[in-house]
C-alpha cells in the first residue's frame, strides 16, 4: 500500500485503465490506480466489444476516429498482446425517419474523414450472409469499423501502466475523498490514506458513488446491458461485418465461431450503487435471456437465424454489465466544477469500451497540461440542466436514451437535457 502519489485514478475498467496507462506513459507524475475488485473485472469485460465512429455528434465522432487508429496500434504503444477484426459494419434502416438519418450519418463522416456509404440491401447480404432483406429500407457501410474482445482493453492498459511504474492497488475500496480549500488533497481506503493532487474517477456504475464522496453529483444512471453468444453455427466467419438494426436497437457480430447478439431494451433496470451491497459484483447482477429473445424477434425477419436459438443451435454465453447513462446519451469526461484536481471519465452510454483510448489519451494530456487539447465542454460533468436534479426526471431521461440508443437525438431526451 503507499502512502503518496500524484494521481488516483479509481477504478480498471476501460476508461480508467486508459487514463492510467497514458499518465504512466508521460512519465511526468506518480498514478496509482485503485479498484475494489479486481483489476479489469467489472462491466468493461462484459462489453460487446464493437466500434462505431461516426457518432451523434462531430466531437465525439472524432473521439471515436481516433479511437479505432489506437486500437490498430494497441499492441504496439501497449506491448501488450492484442488482436481484433476489422469487416467494417452495417447500419440498417427499417423505417423512413432512419433513412434520413443514415444521410445525415453519412454526410457527417464524409465531413470528418470517415469513410461510410450507401449500400444495396444485396450487397449488405453478401456481406453478411445470415442477413434477409426483407424489410430493409436503406443500408450503410463503414469498412474500417473493428470488433474484439473486450477484456483486452482494460487488461492491457492496466498490465502496461503497472510495467511503466503505476501502483496497482486491486482489492482496495476507496471510502473517502479529501478536500481543502476546494482542492484534492487525497482519497481515503479501507487500507489506509493516500495523499494526492489529482483524483480521476472512472468508477464505472460506481462513478456517482464515488463523487459523491467530495460532495459532487455526477448525473448518471447505471442501466443493465445484456448479450448472448451463440455455439458454434456453420457458415460464420470472422470477416463477416458488425450488424446494426437501427428501429429495433439490435446489434450482431461473429463470436469465435458463433454470432452474438445484444440491443436495448424499451424499459431497461437501473440501479443506485448506494443500494446494493459493499461487496456487490457485476458478476452477480441478475439477467434475462427473455429480453434477449423479444429483441431477436423483434428483427426475425432480417435475422431468421435466431430463431432457431434453444433448438439446433445452443446458447453459449449470456452476460451482461452494468454501463452508465447519461441524460443527453453523451459521455461525461472533464473536472468536476467545484472541486479542483477531480476529474470524471464515465458516462459510457454503452460506447465507452471503444473509445476508452481516445478519452484516456485527453484525459491524461488535460491533467498533465492543465488544459484540454480540444473543446470537451459538450462532455463536461456540470452540463447537465437545472431540471435534472430530480432524480426522477434523471432517471426517466437516461431511460429514454437507452431505449432509443441508435436512434439520432430523440425529441423528448434532447428537451430533457436541454431543460
Amino acid at each position: 500500500m503507499i502512502s503518496e502519489t500524484d494521481v488516483v485514478v479509481i477504478g480498471s475498467g476501460a476508461l480508467g485503465s486508459s487514463v492510467a496507462f497514458h499518465l504512466a506513459k508521460a512519465r511526468r507524475l506518480a498514478v496509482a490506480l485503485v479498484d475494489m475488485h479486481d483489476l479489469a473485472s467489472q462491466t468493461s469485460p462484459r462489453a460487446a466489444g464493437l466500434t462505431s465512429q461516426v457518432r451523434r455528434s462531430e466531437l465525439v465522432t472524432r473521439l471515436a476516429r481516433l479511437a479505432v487508429k489506437k486500437i490498430e496500434s494497441f499492441a504496439k504503444d501497449t506491448g501488450e498482446p492484442f488482436t481484433y477484426h476489422q469487416p467494417g459494419a452495417l447500419k440498417i434502416a427499417r423505417l423512413p425517419e432512419h433513412e434520413t438519418q443514415l444521410e445525415e450519418e453519412v454526410a457527417r463522416g464524409r465531413r470528418l474523414g470517415v469513410e461510410l456509404e450507401f449500400i444495396s440491401p444485396d450487397e449488405a447480404k453478401r456481406k453478411m450472409p445470415f442477413l434477409e432483406t426483407r424489410g430493409i429500407r436503406a443500408v450503410t457501410f463503414a469498412p474500417t469499423d473493428l470488433y474484439l474482445e473486450p477484456a483486452q482493453i482494460p487488461v492491457g492498459y492496466s498490465r502496461a501502466a503497472g510495467k511503466l511504474g503505476a501502483a496497482m492497488l486491486p482489492h482496495t475500496r476507496v471510502t473517502g475523498i479529501t478536500i481543502e480549500d476546494g482542492a484534492v488533497k487525497g482519497v481515503s481506503t479501507d487500507k489506509g490514506e493516500i495523499s494526492c493532487r489529482f483524483v480521476v474517477d472512472a468508477a464505472g456504475a460506481w462513478t456517482r458513488l464515488v463523487a459523491s464522496f467530495a460532495s459532487s453529483r455526477v448525473p448518471m444512471i447505471p442501466t443493465r446491458h445484456q448479450l448472448l453468444i451463440t455455439e458454434p453455427i456453420p457458415g460464420v466467419e470472422p470477416n463477416q461485418p458488425i450488424t446494426r438494426i437501427i428501429d429495433a436497437n439490435v446489434y450482431v457480430r461473429p463470436d469465435n465461431g458463433g454470432l452474438m447478439l445484444g440491443g436495448y431494451e424499451k424499459t431497461p433496470i437501473q440501479y443506485d450503487m448506494a443500494q446494493l451491497a459493499p461487496g456487490f459484483d457485476i458478476k452477480d447482477l441478475n439477467l434475462d435471456l427473455h429480453v434477449l429473445r423479444r429483441l431477436a424477434d423483434s428483427v426475425r425477419d432480417q435475422l431468421p437465424i435466431f430463431a432457431r436459438l434453444g433448438k439446433d443451435i445452443a446458447l453459449r454465453e449470456h452476460r451482461g454489465g452494468l454501463p452508465t447513462m447519461t441524460a443527453d446519451g453523451e459521455h461525461t469526461v472533464g473536472p468536476v466544477p467545484e472541486v479542483r484536481g477531480l476529474f470524471i471519465a464515465g458516462g459510457c452510454c454503452v460506447g465507452g469500451l471503444s473509445i476508452a483510448p481516445a478519452v484516456g489519451e485527453v484525459l491524461a494530456e488535460w491533467i498533465l497540461s492543465g488544459r484540454a487539447p480540444m473543446d470537451l465542454s459538450a462532455l463536461a460533468p456540470g452540463r447537465a440542466s437545472a431540471d435534472l436534479r430530480s432524480e426522477e426526471r434523471l432517471r426517466e431521461a437516461c431511460r429514454d436514451q437507452y431505449s432509443h440508443h441508435y436512434w439520432e437525438r430523440h425529441e423528448s431526451a434532447a428537451s430533457a437535457a436541454s431543460g
